[in-house]
């Protein structure tokens, strides 16, 4: 087969004052130059056939241009963007996803047609291309766990608020792991009736109870040569924890109304958004089972704390039903970018999904309005929200110091050598959070 050259053409809008070495090194790469030296009455037109990126020449830039600039560059939030120069514009509208620096090179642009193809856009942690978008502290945090979790074959305990993407991460692990090739198996438990807990998850032979016409394969066994992603594990009734924890000590599992065991060979990750250690104090999850589950730990965190992702991540979704629908709407005006990062987001990413989707239907034009997103009412954090991130801070502060007394063998003076606090201030937290050192070691 013949490959067919890409003949799109390659349009550079270069914001700013090019020097004729640098016309030169973009001609040699095949870009076309289009030069704004006064922002404030220029114009941007963007044919959806070419590869356009947008440079900003941040060299030397007055006050008054850089104004006139922010303005131009508003009203194209999609554009995607380069800088210039050794200085840096905190403030420059969308995201400049590429810092260049003089001299300009050959391998510098090359990074250009990357940016305008959409390869500079967040990425995702996973092979599947649609997880986990973004670029905050917190999402490398993940990205860096995932990495390293992947390829162990142990249990993952994955933990979060409802709505920041466990299942996402999960599948992510699977994806990254040598089990890639097997089957990837999630299942709710929180949504499973309790009668049918156990056969639904070890399968069950025929005629083990009334209405078991045929053998049945669990979701264990279907999942044999890959992962099953446990949802909600804190849910699962007392009887089914007992079982799952002879699957995860042994291998192996035994069909309801059958004496026979089955080895099994599954990656076993879960996930919950309840406090397990305080279900376990309750009685109503096995202490020996969450040892199990937590192995290692993977903490997603709550959309309110992802900073500038927001936009990213509403951008991406935005994009994706634009591949998938007819609709007008292919970017945020001022407006709707001001109200998505003053959000709280209380149903984290999978609230921000579904309000992006509606706001894309029901704008009438190009540009998505703030109206369209429907925040006004939830903007300000009220009194119950401001108490619900209280609750978080404790609760990162409870996993923060657990962890890191984990990770020094339970010894306090590492423990506090490692988080930069006193002995004393690490027992005071360890009796803050009900944390006994004794139990813990054993």
């Amino acid at each position: 087969m013949v490959a067919v050259p890409d003949i799109r053409k390659r349009c550079l809008i270069w914001l700013g004052r090019p020097t004729p070495r640098e016309r030169e090194v973009l001609a040699a790469a095949g870009w076309e130059l289009r030069v704004v030296d006064d922002p404030a009455s220029a114009r941007i037109g963007l044919r959806g056939s070419d590869l356009v990126a947008g440079l900003v020449d941040l060299r030397g830039a007055a006050p008054a241009w850089r104004a006139a600039m922010h303005e131009l560059l508003a009203r194209h939030p999609e554009l995607p963007l380069a800088s210039l120069g050794d200085e840096h514009d905190d403030e420059l509208p969308g995201e400049c996803l590429l810092s260049l620096r003089e001299p300009l090179d050959l391998d510098q642009v090359r990074g250009l047609q990357r940016i305008a193809e959409g390869e500079g856009a967040p990425s995702a942690c996973g092979p599947d291309g649609d997880c986990l978008v973004g670029r905050s502290p917190a999402l490398l945090q993940v990205r860096a766990s995932l990495n390293k979790f992947a390829p162990v074959e142990l249990p993952v305990l994955v933990t979060g608020e409802t709505g920041t993407g466990k299942e996402l991460a999960a599948r992510a692990l699977h994806e990254m792991s040598p089990r890639a090739r097997g089957p990837f198996i999630a299942v709710n438990c929180g949504a499973l009736p309790p009668s049918l807990v156990q056969a639904e998850l070890f399968g069950h032979e025929r005629g083990a109870f009334t209405g078991a016409a045929a053998r049945r394969i669990g979701l264990f066994e279907a999942a044999h040569g890959g992962t099953i992603f446990l949802d909600e594990v804190g849910d699962l009734p007392l009887d089914a924890q007992t079982n799952l924890l002879r699957v995860l000590q042994e291998g192996t599992l035994e069909r309801i109304g059958s004496h026979q065991s089955v080895r099994v060979d599954v990656r076993v990750l879960a996930a919950t958004h309840v406090d397990l250690e305080q279900a376990v104090a309750r009685g109503r999850f096995r202490q020996d089972l969450y040892y199990r589950l937590d192995v290692l730990r993977l903490h997603m965190p709550p959309l309110r704390e992802r900073g500038d992702d927001v936009e990213l991540l509403a951008r991406h979704f935005l994009e994706a039903f634009r591949r998938q629908h007819q609709v007008r709407a292919r970017a945020f005006d001022p407006g709707a970018r001001r109200a998505l990062r003053a959000h709280a987001w209380p149903g984290n990413v999978r609230e921000l999904l579904n309000r992006v989707r509606r706001a894309a239907v029901v704008s009438e034009g190009e540009l998505i309005p703030a109206e369209a997103l429907q925040l006004a009412a939830t903007t300000v954090p009220s009194a119950t929200a401001a108490d619900g991130l209280d609750d978080v801070r404790i609760q990162a502060e409870r996993e923060a110091i657990l962890a890191t007394l984990r990770e020094s063998g339970f010894n306090v003076s590492e423990c506090a050598r490692r988080l930069r606090v006193s002995r004393v201030t690490v027992y005071r937290l360890c009796r803050k959070h009900q944390l006994e050192l004794e139990a813990l070691r054993v």
